[in-house]
């Protein structure tokens, strides 16, 4: 009978060490950003919790779930959450079409296409403030739009009518990001074999049976990551409520929760109430998340 044979201890390869060491500074980053400011928010929205200055000593005293109790009794928040669902219903479908179709075109061999490529991605690398101005230059009270419909323009306008104020809003935002959107499918049609465009030349599809057969499911993850990442974009809202209506009117028609948390966690003085809202904004975006990442799935 043989005896047994201990193998020896793998040693660690030079190579894995330097991928660590790589990596360290961006999970550092992570810890200190993300991690370590979501736990301190968390052990927040179970206190009674104020702003002081620094060096001064104030208890903060275990309310348990009472912060959480006065999130979801508050007609603000809830009103805050149906804008945002508003906000997702008509900026995450029009995001995933108007960018799909705008890469699936400018795909193609156009002429000017790094013009037309520029031109869309400019305006999500420009400063919000500037293109709010544009904004209401193009729908103020006075602006441009309304001086062209005349009789016909929305009264109250755009920006302060309540029923129209979120989904400008919506509209806005589309606007701003879908450069970064397109660039997203850009990358992914590069990845669509050419031989799938010409076996459906043959079978007789035309550009709109070829866009539908071919494209449409070829980019199918990247449509999961484009609608994920508009939802947590579009539940993270601030600055253009903030910025277009005046933060957040008319009476609370365009308050998201992040502006929400702003108002009440540093404008009145409550961070342990804006502390729930922001473990509450997280739950939700992570339910949506998921939801919306099944339905993808199920159409793979």
């Amino acid at each position: 009978m043989s005896a047994s044979v201990t193998p020896a201890p793998r040693k660690a390869r030079p190579g894995s060490r330097a991928g660590a060491l790589f990596v360290s500074p961006y999970v550092l980053f992570v810890l200190v950003v993300f991690a370590v400011p979501l736990v301190y928010t968390v052990w927040i929205s179970f206190h009674r919790f104020y702003f002081t200055a620094p060096g001064t000593d104030v208890d903060s005293p275990w309310v348990g779930l009472s912060n959480y109790r006065d999130v979801l009794t508050d007609p603000v928040v809830g009103r805050a959450f149906l804008n945002i669902a508003v906000f997702l219903v008509i900026n995450v479908p029009l995001t995933v079409v108007v960018s799909l179709v705008l890469a699936t075109a400018l795909n193609a061999k156009i002429r000017g296409r790094a013009f037309f490529r520029a031109a869309f991605y400019l305006p999500y690398v420009t400063a919000s403030v500037a293109l709010v101005a544009v904004w209401q230059f193009l729908f103020g009270s006075d602006g441009f739009v309304n001086h062209l419909l005349g009789s016909a323009a929305p009264d109250p306008s755009w920006l302060v009518n309540s029923h129209l104020a979120m989904p400008m809003i919506a509209v806005f935002v589309t606007w701003k990001q879908l450069g970064f959107f397109v660039m997203l499918y850009l990358a992914a049609l590069q990845n669509v074999g050419g031989e799938l465009y010409e076996a459906a030349s043959v079978d007789g599809a035309g550009p709109v049976r070829q866009f539908f057969s071919v494209t449409v499911p070829g980019v199918r993850p990247a449509t999961t990551l484009v609608v994920i990442y508009a939802i947590i974009t579009g539940a993270n809202l601030f600055s253009e409520p903030y910025l277009l209506t005046g933060g957040g009117g008319p009476d609370h028609a365009s308050t998201s929760p992040v502006l929400l948390m702003y108002q009440k966690g540093i404008e009145q003085g409550h961070p342990d109430f804006a502390a729930a809202l922001g473990v509450v904004l997280i739950a939700f975006v992570m339910v949506v998340s998921l939801v919306a990442r099944k339905l993808s799935e199920r159409g793979n």
